[in-house]
C-alpha cells in the first residue's frame, strides 16, 4: 500500500470530490462519521467529551464529530481556539450546523483555558496534517494543558503540532495523543519510533478516497499489508524435491556465540530452504550438528573464530554471513575474499556489518543488486554513518543503497526496507516483545532461505519480514511480551506461513 505526502492527500481529497460530485463538506462529513465510528468502538457515552478545534478544515471536523457524537447521545463540550475570523469555509459550515444544545466555548486567551474534569476524553481537532510551521502562543499554551492533564486525548487524522512528512522543529509544541484516527492511508510520521509519545496507537479509517487517484500516484513510500505479501508467497508442486528449494550456505558463529549460528540455521530451515549448509569454527561443530541435525555443518581449520571460506562455494544459491562471527582480522580477512569472489547473493549481518562498515574497501567490493543488509540501529549507523533524525536516516539509507546497489532492512519496530530504486517500505507486523537477543539472527535466517528460493532480493526482504513480525506476533499471544525469547519467534514461523497461506 503507498504512503502519500499532506499534498497528495489534498489532491486526492479534491480528485475525490470531482469524481464524485460532491462537495467539499460532503467529503468532511463522510470523514466524521468513520472518525465516530471508530470512537463508539473505543469509548462510552458515559464519558463526557471534550473536542478542541482550530479554525481550519480539521476544526471543521472536529465541529462535525461534536454534532454526531451528540446524536448518539454523548455529552460533548467545543472549545474554538485562536481567532475564527479567517476560518475556512467548512469550518464556518460546521459551526452553523452546531446543535445549540452543545455547549461551546471561544478560548482566545491563555487566562480562558480551564482545568477539565478527571475522565473525560479529549479529542485534538487543531490542526491536523496542514500545519507548515511550529505552534507558539496560544495555541501551544492549550496543548501543553491537554498534555498535562493526564487525560486521554485521541486526535483526528494527525497530531496537532506534529509535521507530516519533514522534521518537526524542536521549539514547537506538539500534542502527546493517546490515539490518532487517520484517513484512508496512514502518515509517514507514525512509523517513526522519534514520533512514538505524540502518535500513540495508530488506527485507520476509510473515508473512500478515489482508488484511481491513489493507484496512479507517484510515491517512493510503501506500508506492507497481508495483501501486499500474501500474492508473494509460492506453492510447491505435488513433484517438489529438495533441490528445487535452493542450497543456502550460513557463515556464522564464534567462541561464545554459536547460538546465534543455531538459531540463524534453525530459522532458514523453518522458512523453506531445500538444502542447507553452516560453517562454524572448529569449536562449534558438535554443537551444530546436534542443535541442528538437518543441517550440514562445515568445521572452519580456526578453532574459534571464521578464517575462511568453503571450497566450492559456487554451489551454494545463496550466502548468509555475520551472526555471531565477531570482528577479528582471520574473519576481516575471510569476508573480504567473499565480496571478491561471491557470484551468488548475499545476506549480510551482525558482525559481517560491522567489518564493512569500518572499511571503505570492502564497501567498494560489495557486488551490485547481490547483497541485503539487515543491521539494527546501531549497526546501520556503523555502516551509513550518524543521522540528524529519523527523517535524514530515511534519505541517508537511500543514498546508500542508490549508491552500492544494494538492500536495507533496518530492524525495529515498522522494520523498514530501502531498496536500489529508490523505494522504502514500512512492515506493519511485529511487536515489543521480539526486542530481545537473537531475533535478528532469526531473520537473517529466514531471509536467506526465501533467497535461495529464488524470490528476488526485494520479495526476499518483504515477505521475510513480514514474516518474521508475523511469527512474533503470534508467538505474543501464547507467551506475552516480556518472556519472549527468539525461539519463540521460530516455532511460529509455520504458523505465520499458513496464515499468510489461508
Amino acid at each position: 500500500m503507498k504512503l502519500l505526502s499532506a499534498a497528495q492527500t489534498r489532491e486526492a481529497d479534491a480528485f475525490t470530490i470531482k469524481e464524485e460530485g460532491m462537495s467539499s463538506s460532503d467529503l468532511m462529513e463522510r470523514a466524521a462519521r468513520a472518525f465516530v465510528g471508530w470512537f463508539e468502538n473505543k469509548f462510552q457515552p458515559t464519558q463526557a467529551v471534550h473536542i478542541f478545534c482550530g479554525p481550519g478544515n480539521n476544526g471543521g471536523d472536529g465541529l462535525a464529530v461534536a454534532r454526531l457524537l451528540q446524536q448518539r447521545n454523548y455529552a460533548v463540550q467545543v472549545y474554538l481556539v485562536g481567532d475564527n475570523s479567517k476560518a475556512s469555509a467548512d469550518f464556518k459550515l460546521n459551526l452553523e450546523r452546531l446543535p445549540q444544545e452543545i455547549p461551546h466555548q471561544h478560548l482566545k486567551e491563555k487566562q480562558d483555558i480551564t482545568a477539565l474534569p478527571e475522565g473525560a476524553c479529549v479529542v485534538d481537532a487543531l490542526f491536523g496534517t496542514g500545519l507548515n510551521r511550529p505552534v507558539s502562543g496560544l495555541y501551544a499554551e492549550v496543548i501543553n494543558s491537554l498534555n498535562g492533564s493526564n487525560l486521554t486525548i485521541t486526535a483526528i487524522d494527525m497530531p496537532s503540532g506534529l509535521y507530516t512528512d519533514s522534521q518537526t522543529p524542536a521549539e514547537g509544541a506538539i500534542v502527546q495523543a493517546n490515539y490518532t484516527v487517520s484517513f484512508q492511508l496512514p502518515k509517514l510520521a507514525f512509523f517513526l519510533p522519534q514520533h512514538e509519545a505524540f502518535v500513540g496507537e495508530w488506527h485507520i479509517v476509510p473515508i473512500g478516497l478515489s482508488d484511481s487517484f491513489i493507484a496512479a500516484v507517484e510515491t517512493r513510500l510503501y506500508f506492507t499489508t497481508p495483501q501486499d505479501v500474501r500474492h508473494l508467497l509460492r506453492p510447491r508442486k505435488k513433484f517438489s524435491h529438495k533441490g528445487l528449494y535452493g542450497h543456502a550456505l550460513l557463515l556464522s558463529g564464534g567462541f561464545g556465540k554459536m547460538g546465534a549460528a543455531v538459531l540463524a540455521a534453525r530459522a532458514c530451515l523453518r522458512a523453506g530452504v531445500g538444502l542447507l549448509t553452516i560453517q562454524v569454527p572448529a569449536t562449534g561443530y558438535t554443537v551444530l550438528q546436534t542443535a541442528v541435525p538437518e543441517a550440514m555443518t562445515l568445521a572452519d581449520k580456526h578453532r574459534r573464530h571464521l578464517s575462511e571460506l568453503p571450497k566450492e562455494t559456487d554451489k551454494f544459491d545463496v550466502i548468509g554471513v555475520g551472526p555471531g562471527i565477531g570482528t577479528e582480522r582471520v574473519t576481516k580477512t575471510a569476508l573480504g575474499q567473499l565480496l571478491a569472489t561471491a557470484s551468488q547473493p548475499l545476506v549480510v549481518d551482525a558482525d559481517a556489518i560491522n567489518i564493512i562498515g569500518s572499511s571503505d574497501k570492502l564497501k567498494g567490493q560489495l557486488p551490485p543488486d547481490k547483497v541485503i543488509f539487515t543491521p539494527h540501529p546501531k549497526e546501520f549507523e556503523r555502516l551509513v554513518g550518524k543521522s540528524n533524525n529519523e527523517y535524514d536516516r530515511l534519505y541517508d539509507m537511500l543514498d546508500f543503497c542508490r549508491v552500492y546497489r544494494c538492500y536495507v532492512v533496518l530492524k525495529g519496530n515498522n522494520t523498514t526496507i530501502g531498496t536500489p530504486d529508490g523505494k522504502i517500505f514500512f512492515n506493519t507486523t511485529g511487536n515489543a516483545g521480539m526486542a530481545t537477543g537473537g531475533t535478528g539472527d532469526v531473520l537473517t535466517g529466514i531471509v536467506t532461505a526465501l533467497v535461495g528460493q529464488n524470490y528476488s532480493l526485494e520479495e526476499a526482504c518483504l515477505l521475510g519480514v513480514y514474516l518474521h513480525g508475523l511469527a512474533g506476533d503470534l508467538a505474543l499471544k501464547a507467551v506475552g511480551e516480556i518472556s519472549m525469547t527468539a525461539s519463540d519467534v521460530i516455532d511460529f514461523l509455520p504458523q505465520a506461513f499458513l496464515k499468510l497461506q489461508a
